[in-house]
């Protein structure tokens, strides 16, 4: 299979996670030519800050593999990886990182800085970007568009209520 494989399988999980009114961000880790592990966005369902595509199939990955290590992934997700999720990443030694879109507000694998290329850190990282950016930049923008309208329609919904419960007759 090819990156472009494997960002495919990362889109259908942040389908995922769009369905359940996540952020859809989607993971697949490859170990040894094999998806052992997919995972996408839970944070608003969980309710925990570490609830991010990459953190949980980082810790899929953990036990598909029986190991911390996870030397011989590859990861792939639909979004820039974040600071913390770049962490996770050096962490579990994770060689390759490919994602789609490019996160200029919190992306840590080029877009801000490039955490997983510091040679300061024991552990640096292949990052391959912009593989079906367009496909992946897509889903966030529509998603975000939508929640930006759905906010609008209920302080609308909201100011009309207001009105209807304080008219004098």
């Amino acid at each position: 299979m090819t990156d472009e494989d494997y960002m495919k399988l990362a889109i259908a999980e942040a389908l995922k996670a769009q369905q359940l009114g996540e952020v859809p961000i989607g993971a697949v880790l490859v170990y040894q030519g094999e998806v052992v592990a997919q995972a996408f966005n839970l944070r608003e369902a969980l309710q925990t800050t570490a609830s991010h595509a990459e953190m949980l199939v980082i810790d899929k990955g953990n036990q598909a593999v029986e190991s911390w290590r996870l030397e011989e992934c590859t990861l792939y997700v639909t979004l820039e990886p974040c600071p913390m999720c770049a962490g996770a990443i050096i962490q579990a030694r994770i060689p390759r990182v490919v994602f789609g879109a490019y996160d200029p507000k919190a992306g840590c694998a080029g877009s801000l800085m490039n955490l997983l290329n510091d040679s300061r850190f024991n552990h640096q990282v292949e990052v391959v970007g912009s593989i079906m950016e367009e496909d992946c930049g897509k889903l966030l923008t529509r998603f975000f568009k939508q929640l930006r309208e759905q906010k609008k329609q209920a302080k609308v919904l909201s100011i009309v209520d207001y009105k209807e419960k304080n008219t004098i007759d």
